[in-house]
């Protein structure tokens, strides 16, 4: 099919008919599927099953250098998860700070953190008047809703294939002390699948920050979520840092949650010396130790890195179907209609696509009247409001494959559906 703008006005008419037909077909068939966020789906989670045997009452307890997990103690970590997260992040097991469950709670408590104590001998942010923080857009809204929860001023930085728009986070971090600090993800990133190339990764590193207190929030959520025989690299960005200088620059974040066990899994951080020590003392005042047990149950299961690679494996055989699914019905839906656009990543959890301007909250409206949820139309951009009203993150991890065909049909349907109406006024 020709593009729609080519039409005239009695075509697109006719278009209108025919695509709301098939959508009042939809509709009669009272469809509850689920593409709104990016969770692991049963398959995956039943990879990990065999974990929750590892430890139990008839297990021994203790660590590789005999301490019992089951007590007080080892407030960073057991060895064996360190030396597996340091060598997922990148980074001397020395630096990893392993706790609980959840990186997001680890980034909010960072931020929190600088906040009220500060960082790198400066004021607490929450003493120095306005604050900022970059935000690559499209973007994870859980990152935006964390700097919005502390009154935080976000600003929007376009996205390329490369990564961030270097030139305008080059500007407003060497020229403006307000701003502190950057979120990103950097491999894979949430939505669009981009990693940052060699080039970025080192600008980054080379950034001569305003602010003493400027932090780049490295969330390396998918670093090992590759879903191709020709997956993206990533240049490290510790060791970038140190070349030039700037070991105090990045705060890297990670976690097992789309892993093993979302809400079960472990998550870590890591950073220089100096900056571990501020956040430690906080930390040491929130818990005496996160779970042990936990984090000796997945050291024991994936027994070294290399097991924990071969693991994520077995999660592309599943994920790979998937996203092959999604992105053939939008070439085969969408192509050539001039109504959309959409990335093609080699891993990660999502895919973005962006509906002709104006449209995309009326896509997840029609998509939710006919039974499919999705991500709210705005959510990948700082305080859900998307400019262009365009931007929208597919999650197709969750439903089986059959289910996301179907909820990808209606959603290529919506797509044009919203577009004809906009054409036709």
């Amino acid at each position: 099919m020709s593009e729609y703008v080519s039409m005239n006005q009695g075509e697109l008419k006719q278009a209108l008919a025919q695509l709301r037909e098939q959508y009042a077909a939809f509709q009669a068939r009272n469809l509850k599927l689920d593409m709104s966020r990016g969770k692991p789906g049963a398959d995956q989670t039943d990879l990990s099953v065999e974990m929750l045997d590892v430890v139990n009452s008839k297990a021994d307890f203790n660590t590789e250098n005999g301490f019992d997990c089951r007590n007080y103690g080892l407030f960073d970590g057991i060895p064996e998860m360190k030396a597996l997260f340091g060598e997922m992040l990148g980074v001397p097991a020395s630096q990893v700070f392993v706790g609980g469950n959840s990186s997001l709670n680890l980034m909010f408590d960072t931020i929190s953190c600088m906040m009220t104590h500060g960082v790198g001998g400066c004021e607490p942010w929450s003493e120095q008047g306005e604050i900022k923080f970059l935000c690559p857009v499209p973007g994870y809204d859980r990152h935006f809703a964390v700097t919005e929860y502390f009154g935080v001023t976000m600003i929007p930085i376009p996205m390329s294939k490369d990564g961030p728009d270097m030139d305008e986070v080059e500007r407003l971090v060497q020229s403006d002390a307000s701003v502190k600090g950057m979120w990103c993800v950097p491999k894979y990133s949430n939505p669009a699948g981009i990693t940052y190339s060699d080039e970025t990764v080192r600008r980054i590193a080379a950034l001569k920050p305003a602010a003493k207190d400027f932090r780049i929030m490295w969330d390396n959520a998918y670093c090992v979520h590759d879903l191709t025989d020709e997956p993206d690299s990533l240049l490290n960005i510790v060791e970038e840092c140190q070349k030039t200088g700037n070991e105090d620059l990045p705060i890297l974040f990670c976690s097992t949650s789309k892993i093993t066990f979302p809400g079960a899994g472990v998550a870590a951080m890591a950073a220089s010396d100096a900056n571990m020590a501020v956040f430690k003392k906080r930390f040491s005042l929130q818990t005496i130790g996160f779970d042990k047990l936990n984090e000796l149950r997945h050291a024991r299961y994936f027994e070294n890195y290399q097991g924990f690679l071969q693991h994520m494996q077995r999660h592309r055989a599943i994920l790979e179907p998937k996203f092959q699914a999604v992105l053939s019905m939008l070439e085969q839906r969408l192509s050539g209609k001039g109504v959309a656009s959409w990335t093609k990543p080699n891993g990660g959890y999502f895919v973005s696509v962006d509906v002709m301007e104006g449209c995309a909250k009326r896509v997840v409206e029609l998509c939710k009247q006919a039974g499919v949820a999705l991500t709210p139309a705005g959510a990948t951009y700082p305080y859900g409001r998307d400019p262009k009203d365009s931007n929208i993150r597919l999650a197709p991890t969750y439903p089986p494959v059959d289910e996301l065909i179907t909820a990808m049909q209606l959603f290529c349907l919506c797509v044009e559906l919203a577009a004809v109406e906009k054409l036709l006024g």
